[in-house]
């Protein structure tokens, strides 16, 4: 059970801090209301940092995201009998951790008009809406997460906490560059998890979860997890 409590707990965080920064930014009557997009890649940030170090503390393996798993399942020699456990426990710690913000800013979404702005809060949505740029774009920022974090030696002597730092350097940069075009979900989890919270949650004046939308943030980062990896083994 190691692994998957490892995984479940430390996507939940990811999910709590990271949909939580979502939420106090564009939610109405929040402190955060209106803080912008350095603080939302800032926030996201500290959420991969944070999950990953409690996913490892607890005998996870700090993936948190399907598309990392599958990849070091094809191609780095992760155990293929722990794949479904970790897809699981990464889904199912993402739907909690939504559900958990949605309880923590509840009154917030209710003094919310804003449609689209709601359903930001739990997934992505891109900034101009063309199928075929929108899943180029996840391929890359996907590409870019597996292949440095592949790049990434562990140090010599262990640094403690900060040994989680580096990859939510990573995911800082990735936000800051590759962000703009459709949020950066790089994590089928992330995304896809929440979506399945906002249909079914009872939110106030709530639109469409964007059905239509939803396979991009699940195959880009799957096939840029893939490609990382292959091209990080073969050179």
């Amino acid at each position: 059970m190691s692994p998957f409590i490892g995984e479940f707990i430390g996507t939940m965080l990811l999910i709590i801090m990271g949909d939580g920064v979502v939420a106090n930014v564009v939610l109405n009557k929040t402190k955060g209301n209106n803080g912008g997009w350095i603080v939302i890649t800032f926030g996201w940030a500290l959420a991969v940092f944070l999950g990953v170090y409690v996913s490892t503390s607890l005998g996870g393996s700090g993936h948190l995201n399907p598309a990392v798993t599958i990849a070091m399942t094809a191609f780095d020699n992760f155990d293929s009998k722990l794949l479904p456990v970790y897809i699981l426990a990464q889904f199912a710690g993402a739907i909690s951790g939504a559900i958990i913000v949605w309880l923590a800013y509840k009154q917030h979404f209710d003094s919310t008009d804003d449609k689209d702005g709601k359903l930001t809060v739990f997934c992505n949505a891109p900034a101009i809406r063309g199928y075929g740029y929108n899943l180029i774009t996840e391929i890359i920022g996907t590409f870019v997460l597996v292949f440095g974090a592949m790049a990434m030696s562990k140090p010599a002597s262990t640094l403690g906490t900060l040994d989680a730092l580096p990859v939510g350097l990573l995911i800082l940069g990735i936000g800051l560059s590759l962000g703009g075009p459709t949020g950066y979900a790089i994590n089928p989890a992330r995304d896809l998890g929440p979506r399945i919270v906002h249909f079914i949650l009872p939110i106030k004046n709530k639109r469409d979860s964007d059905w239509g939308y939803s396979w991009i943030p699940v195959v880009g980062p799957i096939i840029g997890g893939l490609l990382a990896a292959y091209l990080f083994k073969l050179i």
